[in-house]
């Protein structure tokens, strides 16, 4: 059990038979009492949600467990997974992914998380390599600090990128915020 004192950024907590990951935590000392205000996201269904606390509530801390798997394909809504211990292959729906379908690549590997036998999600790389599948051209003498262009990646996800970037280029993308890091080597 875990005091709502004692919440900090990161970590999972179970309420109202959900997951939850805790994004931002702010403490807020009042005459009497002590409140947490705190961001969480729901891990399985991806929306966040704010709520305030007495300090003194007990939450159910969560520890996640994770192994390695490799994203084989896609079948309509389901996204499919290899275990590289045991080649056991998973499927996971779209609810699940949230935001990850939109970096998945074909023989990627990464850690799948579960909560008591029961899949929950992904953990993705903090940048991934993705290749620009189309964006308009770029014209000589454009820099990287003149401005940004839209280009769609190979896994349809569109993000803004600077104006040097041509269809067919390999660039890095941050997982975490879906912004342009650099070109690939």
């Amino acid at each position: 059990m875990i005091s709502g004192s004692e919440l900090r950024k990161g970590v999972i907590i179970e309420l109202e038979d959900k997951l939850y990951q805790v994004l931002e935590y702010q403490h807020i000392k009042m005459k009497r009492t002590a409140l947490a205000r705190v961001k969480l996201r729901d891990i399985s269904a991806g929306h966040t949600i704010e709520r305030t606390f007495q300090s003194g509530e007990k939450f159910t801390r969560v520890r996640l467990d994770s192994r390695p798997m490799q994203y084989l394909y896609n079948d309509d809504d389901l996204y499919y997974f290899m275990d590289e211990e045991n080649y056991e292959q998973i499927p996971l729906s779209t609810s699940q992914l949230g935001d990850a379908i939109n970096y998945l690549k074909e023989g990627m590997s990464l850690e799948v998380s579960s909560y008591k036998g029961k899949l929950v999600g992904v953990e993705l790389p903090v940048a991934v390599e993705l290749q620009v599948a189309e964006t308009e051209p770029g014209f000589k003498g454009d820099t990287a600090t003149a401005g940004n262009k839209p280009a769609k990646l190979e896994t349809g996800i569109t993000i803004q990128v600077p104006l040097f970037i041509n269809t067919g280029d390999v660039i890095k993308v941050d997982t975490r915020s879906g912004e342009y890091l650099e070109r690939a080597a």
